[in-house]
């Protein structure tokens, strides 16, 4: 296949759709790979059915002659080696790599990434924008942020009264008991991501609270009805 200069789309989960939807509204060439061929089913684009992080699938997508590589895969490690071996292949090329967990980060860069991306870092980046917006005027904070890969992050304000109020990540111990997490905090007019089991919840906090859809109906119902 002739695909010089294009980009290529390792992983085709929502993620991967995100960034074939804006793909497809320019004039940019592309192949997406993809493990599963069910995924292709009443597509135009042009694809490959294989593993992402293989590099004979690598290497007929046309990685070596890529200007960008978007590694978009559901579990780190293979989106560790997926970078490695996409950057040996063209050391030349742009690599933006989704991180499925922040621990993962620094070694997704050290593998040859060029920009990283992971859901709390854009937890934390949806927050300042909420809370920016929010300035000198009410807004509507019970409301869905994102869809990230079958991850529904929503804001949430915590009242003076709630049961949230003075209580520790530990002492909630959401992942355990429900299954999601508080991946952002806004306070103050400052945001932060640097989230621990020693983290306290204070009344006037806004909150964004990833998981999925079930699970952050369950935090809502449970802890804010």
């Amino acid at each position: 296949m002739d695909t010089k200069g294009h980009l290529v789309v390792l992983g085709y989960g929502d993620v991967g759709k995100s960034i074939v939807n804006e793909l497809s509204e320019g004039p940019f060439r592309f192949v997406v790979v993809d493990s599963d061929e069910k995924v292709f089913e009443n597509v135009e684009f042009e694809h490959l059915v294989g593993n992402g992080a293989d590099e004979e699938i690598l290497v007929t997508a046309g990685v070596k002659s890529a200007s960008f590589v978007f590694v978009a895969l559901n579990d780190d490690t293979n989106v560790i080696f997926a970078t490695l071996i996409s950057r040996g292949l063209n050391p030349g090329a742009t690599i933006v790599a989704r991180a499925n967990s922040v621990k993962s980060i620094d070694k997704i860069y050290k593998a040859g990434a060029d920009y990283v991306g992971s859901l709390s870092i854009v937890a934390g980046q949806m927050l300042a924008k909420m809370s920016a917006n929010c300035i000198g005027k009410a807004c509507r904070i019970d409301e869905d942020i994102m869809l990230y890969e079958g991850i529904e992050i929503e804001k949430h304000h915590i009242e003076k009264g709630s049961f949230l109020d003075n209580k520790s990540i530990e002492d909630l111990d959401l992942e355990k008991d429900i299954g999601c997490t508080v991946i952002g905090i806004e306070r103050g007019g400052l945001v932060t991501i640097n989230i621990n089991k020693q983290t306290v919840l204070r009344a006037g906090d806004t909150i964004a609270v990833g998981g999925s859809s079930k699970q952050i109906s369950e935090f809502k119902e449970k802890y804010l009805d």
